[in-house]
This record gives C-alpha cells, sequence and structure tokens, in this order.
C-alpha cells in the first residue's frame, strides 16, 4: 500500500526548515518534493538565546518562539504540498522534529527540550502530526539521540560489507551498520560538525558558512590546539552519547587557551581539522573494519573536510549518500517522515542499542487533525 507522509526537520545549525514529502510503498521510500523554508532572523536570535540559556532569555520567549516556529512549520509544508499539487488529504501525516533549545542527558533530572508547537501545525495543515519524538526514549532511559540510525538501517544497509552513515550537521554522528544483521547496529554523536566552524565565520567574515571549506583550507590547522580540542570529555566519552550546542559554542571555543596565539584563519582550519579528527577517532574505535562512510547533511557540501577524511581514512569508501538513492540534505527530514509512519503504525523507532534506552518504544505524541 502506498502512502504519502511529510518530514520536518530544523537542525542546530538553525540554516532553515527542510521539509519532504516522501512515499512508503512496502520496503521502498522516494522521496516525492522538497522545500527549503528561512527562519527570520529575529526568531533565530531568539532561538539563539534560549539554547545558550543566557540571561536575556525568558519564559515568555520561550512561549513565543514555540508558537512562531509552529506557524513556520505549517507554511514550510503548506508551500511544500503546494508545490507538489499534492493536496492535504493526500498525505497520512507529518513528523516534526522540532527545532531543539536544549539537550541534557548529563543531569541527573535528565531533559531534551524542542519547541514548535505541532497543534499549529496538525490545524493549520489538516495533517495529523507527530511530535516530541526524543522524550519516550529519555524516559525509557535512553540518551533521546540520536533517532536517525533505526531509519538508516532500512536504507543503507549491506549484507556484503560493514558501512557507517555520517551526518555532519551542527553535531556530527556516525551509525554503524555491520553486514551480519545479528551484530547490533551502533550509532551516537561524534562531536561537532559544522556548529563551530559555521558560528566562527559568522563572526570574522559575516558568513552563514564557509563555503566548500575555502577559508578553513587557506591555511593550516595548528596541531597543538587540535590537540587540546580532541582532548575534550565529550570526545573520549564512549558511546551512548549525544550532544548539542549547549556544550558546543563560542563560548566553549574561546575558554581553549591557545586560540590566543592563533589567526582567524589559523583557528578556521583548525575547527574543521578538528571536526575531521573527531569523526576518524570515533571510527578507529567503534567501528572495526569498516568498508564504506555514507555521508550526508550539510558538511557533504565542505570539500575541504571530505578531503581531510579522506587523507585520514584512505583505505575507506567516502561518498555521499546521493549514490544510493537519497540526496543528502534531505536524509534527516525523510527520516523523520519514516518515523512518523513507524508511531502512526503503533512500532517503536528507537534502537536501544543505539540510544541506551531500556527497551524499544513508541516515540512521539500525536496530535490529531481536525
Amino acid at each position: 500500500m502506498t502512502e504519502l507522509y511529510a518530514g520536518l526537520m530544523s537542525g542546530t545549525s538553525m540554516d532553515g526548515i527542510d521539509a519532504a514529502l516522501v512515499e512508503f510503498n512496502g520496503s521502498q521510500i522516494k522521496l516525492i518534493a522538497s522545500h527549503s523554508h528561512s527562519i527570520p532572523t529575529e526568531l533565530k536570535t531568539k532561538l539563539s538565546l534560549l539554547s545558550l540559556n543566557s540571561g536575556a532569555a525568558t519564559i515568555d520567549m520561550l512561549g513565543e518562539a514555540d508558537a512562531e516556529l509552529g506557524d513556520l512549520f505549517a507554511e514550510a509544508i503548506n508551500e511544500l504540498l503546494s508545490s507538489a499539487c499534492i493536496h492535504s488529504s493526500q498525505v497520512a501525516g507529518i513528523g516534526s522534529h522540532g527545532q531543539t533549545i536544549r539537550h541534557r542527558p548529563d543531569l541527573p533530572h535528565r531533559f531534551t527540550m524542542q519547541v514548535g508547537d505541532a497543534n499549529k501545525i496538525s490545524y493549520k495543515t489538516g495533517i495529523t502530526t507527530v511530535a516530541d519524538f526524543r522524550r519516550k526514549d529519555m524516559a525509557a532511559n535512553g540518551e533521546g539521540a540520536p533517532l536517525a540510525p533505526a531509519f538508516h538501517q532500512q536504507v543503507f544497509h549491506s549484507k556484503n560489507e560493514n558501512r557507517a552513515v555520517l551526518n555532519i550537521g551542527g553535531i556530527s554522528n556516525l551509525t554503524y551498520l555491520p553486514k551480519d544483521k545479528n551484530q547490533a547496529c551502533l550509532g551516537f554523536d561524534c562531536g561537532p560538525g559544522n556548529i563551530l566552524m559555521d558560528a566562527w565565520i559568522q563572526q570574522h567574515q559575516q558568513q552563514a558558512f564557509d563555503k566548500n571549506g575555502e577559508w578553513a583550507a587557506s591555511a593550516s590547522a595548528d596541531r597543538k590546539f587540535v590537540s587540546q580540542l580532541m582532548s575534550d570529555a565529550f570526545i573520549q566519552q564512549s558511546p551512548p552519547k549525544s550532544t548539542g550546542k549547549e556544550h558546543y559554542h563560542l563560548g566553549w571555543l574561546k575558554q581553549q587557551g591557545n586560540i590566543k596565539k592563533l589567526n582567524a584563519a589559523q583557528v578556521q582550519a583548525s575547527l574543521c581539522q578538528f571536526t575531521c579528527d573527531s569523526i576518524v577517532y570515533a571510527i578507529e574505535n567503534h567501528m572495526p573494519e569498516l568498508s564504506r562512510l555514507i555521508v550526508c547533511g550539510g558538511g557533504v557540501h565542505n570539500a575541504h573536510l571530505i578531503l581531510l577524511l579522506r587523507n585520514r581514512l584512505p583505505e575507506i569508501i567516502i561518498e555521499s549518500s546521493e549514490k544510493h538513492g537519497i540526496h543528502p540534505d534531505w536524509v534527516e527530514a525523510i527520516a523523520f517522515a519514516w518515523l512518523a509512519k513507524k508511531t502512526l503504525s503503533k512500532q517503536s523507532g528507537n534502537l536501544p542499542a543505539v540510544t541506551g534506552a531500556n527497551q524499544a518504544v513508541i516515540l512521539g505524541a500525536i496530535y490529531p487533525a481536525n
């Protein structure tokens, strides 16, 4: 039976809302249409203040950001469907990741918080919406992240070779897919992806990101500084583990002592090398006999970063998820459409071996359409 679902994703980089319309036909998954929806600068500022626990953040700011983002998510879906000439009645459900503003699995009373009011999404689109995916896994003593590995396992697994999926968003995360399906899938956040590089270039060149990694490639990384960054406790921590911008941000970066000895381009080069080295460290320590690394997320477009990875991992084939039928920019949005389908089918969506949860659970909260 063929069904249409939509997925919504807004990552830690807050570079926009990704909306994907996906057709499911048995085990076949097909991207029908996609849409990128911008986030107004004023809302981005509010979200940044909230996520960094700024003294300027207030309960009113939290409530308004939640409501405004819910409106934007609904707009993104309506524009997606309009461009695809699809009526809302044809869509079985929407999976909305929301915008993470805090993720604290490290506290005694652990929590994760995503905003983007799903009541508004379901009402303004007329489509049943599933949101708040992470907290059920956390209730079962999991990290609440990453959740995409269950999807990665379905679409990228091969019985002929050990593979890993590398998603480079604001944070980098890895999914290990052993060819032996009796061996557990492994997945975890391995460190910063684009988040520090984006923040540094925004501060020094007023650019949203380092296109193709050209600024990083213009200088040499400082090995001492990179080693200092690699000594960070999160990098050394064993999985399951997850992190976010509450850990990796400009304030954290500026506390690293050797940074004052470097010029701005050297710092950018070092941050790119740090992203590379943290990924390599995770692979070498937790993903034995890896044959192929499938890359998705915005970082796939950073040619310098991909070159660094290929130089460090010469025995591993490194390629875009596009070679496996899914455009790298839309993997996560498609994954949340898939997770919504799992929830509405009353099927579990987490992998306990990945998140550390006590058991597999049905994820999310359901907001029915009128």
